[in-house]
């Protein structure tokens, strides 16, 4: 189930232009949905603009930060600007619109450009959040757009695209730890024939397979005895990796060597 980019004009525009009380409530809590049509690349599919509750907090939050960020950055650099003698209004009007282009979230107002006895120049203006461009970020918080080339509402629904876009992410995750060569301290290998490459594939498969079963046995019987294991934070969960836990173990087995 492939999501689609929001890099993509026709899924901008179409994330942009949803209001909220167009969102349908999803069958998975936390979720809600928009589905329309598209013809993107000469072909028919089913686009679905999907909002997720916990993302949009989490989108609204960082957005915030951005903002907050890129005003004191250049509130610093107006500062030193004002501050500084240019030789021509032109100069000083150049070095104004250097600075604005790298703004996303603000616009540069209330320029004023004054000439010295000197014949030097200086500058003063006024920053102000650019409300269009960031009610625009937040109209896009917490959405995001899964396609489908299946058309056939009744045999594939929304909720069932939905459900599968959030299945796969589990299998996405597996499949990136081999690319992480370092992830468990293994050594990177070089093969030199494609029959190597498919049986080292196979392989890793079949880790992948011990893993998650191993990972969901140990989740298993943390909810059933209605315990868990401290976290990275040092607070209980009952949803560990393997991965942590093999830390946990490591870490313990070095300090009982070390006491020795």
């Amino acid at each position: 189930m492939p999501r689609v980019p929001l890099s993509i004009k026709e899924a901008k525009n179409l994330v942009s232009s949803l209001s909220n009380s167009e969102f349908k409530s999803s069958q998975i809590a936390g979720y809600s949905w928009v589905e329309r049509e598209s013809n993107y690349g000469g072909i028919r599919q089913r686009w679905l603009v999907v909002k997720s509750e916990a993302r949009t907090k989490s989108d609204l939050v960082s957005l915030e930060n951005k903002i907050i960020k890129e005003y004191q950055s250049t509130q610093k650099k107006l500062t030193k600007l004002s501050q500084k003698k240019f030789k021509s209004d032109t100069e000083a009007e150049l070095n104004l619109k250097l600075i604005q282009s790298k703004l996303k979230f603000h616009l540069i107002d209330e320029v004023q450009i004054t000439e010295n006895q000197d014949k030097t120049y200086q500058i003063t203006e006024v920053i102000q959040a650019n409300h269009d461009v960031i009610e625009a970020y937040k109209n896009r918080a917490g959405k995001f757009i899964i396609a489908t080339n299946r058309l056939d509402r009744e045999s594939f629904s929304c909720d069932e695209m939905l459900i599968k876009y959030k299945e796969q992410q589990n299998v996405e995750r597996g499949e990136s730890f081999p690319k992480r060569p370092f992830i468990f301290c293994v050594k990177r290998v070089f093969l030199k024939s494609p029959r190597r490459i498919e049986t080292m594939a196979m392989l890793m498969g079949l880790c992948l397979m011990v893993y998650s079963l191993g990972q969901r046995e140990v989740r298993r019987q943390l909810f059933t005895a209605q315990t868990g294991i401290p976290n990275q934070l040092g607070k209980l969960t009952n949803r560990p990796t393997l991965r942590w836990i093999f830390q946990c173990a490591s870490r313990h087995s070095f300090i009982s060597s070390s006491r020795n």
